[in-house]
């Protein structure tokens, strides 16, 4: 019955700008399927009403429909979008902010001592009727905006502790630690995004993670399932999709301005990270882009 209640309150909600009265809750509808776009996954919980979404980060795909919730903790470049929605049946989800601070806050009063091994920065897992309900509830608030401002931090908060004590409780849990394996990556991470076409030497981001190369690499690797370089590749690649669609002939210009040497090793490494090469890309790419 949750689900259906999820589905009906997502359906009610629903806006252009993804937007709701709650603080860093946004709600997303799709009435068609839509190739793979650009976006950020970063501290947030997202749970599925109706539909099938895909989100493909390096070479890992995570499909999750009704009942079943993604949930990230660094900001990375990802592919999504629904791949099962109609007019009839719409892909329906709702995307929760996840706040460090609240996480760290809950770990005082979380069982057990928190895992610090590294854990993925995106799961996905089937929700618990506990955390469905609690999902539901806060969207039932949307139609008591009264109640608004007392109830939405309780239930939030409700929702964390469902999420830290949960199955992919070690992702969240991480990141309210902070030396944790993920606070580490994520300097890189953002570093790498601030700068990213520039070119760097591992040891330096080593250093800046307060980590030796090896324990670099492989906590990189675990928590985004790519390497500093290949990592680099994704964010550039995406730059160039988003400038692409602002200017579609300039396409040379483009590959410069992300960090490419050569013209022929961007089109080959856009044509295999997306399918088809930039001169047929960019025609047109802001109508396939995801609501």
């Amino acid at each position: 019955m949750s689900v259906d209640e999820l589905r009906d309150l997502l359906a009610r909600h629903a806006r252009p700008d993804l937007r709701t009265a709650i603080d860093g809750v946004q709600i997303m509808r799709a009435d068609r399927p839509f190739p793979p776009a650009p976006a950020t996954y970063g501290k947030v919980l997202v749970v599925i009403g109706q539909g099938t979404k895909r989100c493909g980060l390096g070479d890992r795909v995570y499909d999750y429909g009704p009942g079943q919730y993604l949930v990230a903790s660094v900001e990375l470049p990802v592919t999504s979008h629904f791949i099962e929605a109609s007019p009839d049946r719409p892909g329906l989800g709702v995307g929760i902010g996840i706040d460090p601070r609240a996480v760290a806050d809950l770990l005082l009063e979380a069982p057990g001592t928190p895992n610090d091994r590294p854990a993925p920065a995106i799961a996905v897992s089937t929700a618990p009727a506990s955390l469905l309900d609690a999902v539901v509830r806060l969207l039932r608030l949307l139609d008591e905006p009264a109640d608004l401002p007392v109830l939405a931090p309780l239930v939030t908060r409700e929702i964390l502790w469902r999420l830290v004590t949960g199955e992919q409780g070690a992702t969240v849990r991480q990141l309210g630690l902070p030396d944790s394996s993920i606070s580490h990556v994520a300097r890189t991470v953002r570093w790498i995004r601030d700068h990213y076409a520039e070119s760097f030497r591992v040891e330096d981001l080593a250093q800046l993670a307060g980590l030796s190369v090896s324990a670099l690499h492989r906590n990189f690797q675990a928590v985004t399932s790519m390497s500093p370089i290949q990592f680099q590749k994704q964010i550039r690649l995406q730059q160039a999709r988003l400038h692409l669609a602002a200017d579609p002939t300039d396409i040379a210009g483009v590959s410069r301005r992300v960090g490419y040497d050569s013209p022929s090793q961007f089109s080959r490494d856009y044509r295999r990270q997306f399918g088809v090469p930039p001169s047929q890309d960019a025609v047109g790419p802001a109508a396939r882009r995801m609501p």
